[in-house]
């Protein structure tokens, strides 16, 4: 059985009354969709070793993007053995 904590509850509780509303944005849909596949793709296992600052870094930019780290971290190795990663310019 799944406990949930009151946040997680007040969560559902929200969904099933539905008071959430698609952004409709079909760009971020497709890119969401990118992720999915390539996430559902891999066939292969590695381990791989970060500095602490490098994860924690990844991490916040996942959630950023409301994806898990496993996901970027596999997309952004994609895009660079494609060559489609474009350099910041910041």
């Amino acid at each position: 059985m799944n406990i949930l904590d009151q946040d997680e509850q007040n969560l559902l509780e929200s969904f099933e009354n539905e008071e959430w509303q698609s952004v409709g944005d079909a760009q971020r849909l497709q890119q969401i969709k990118s992720y999915a596949k390539a996430t559902l793709a891999q066939d292969k296992k590695i381990t791989l070793r970060l500095s602490s600052l490098d994860l924690e870094a990844i991490q916040t930019r996942a959630i950023e993007e409301g994806i898990p780290y496993q996901t970027l971290i596999s997309s952004v190795l994609h895009k660079f053995v494609t060559g489609r990663l474009i350099e910041s310019q910041d």
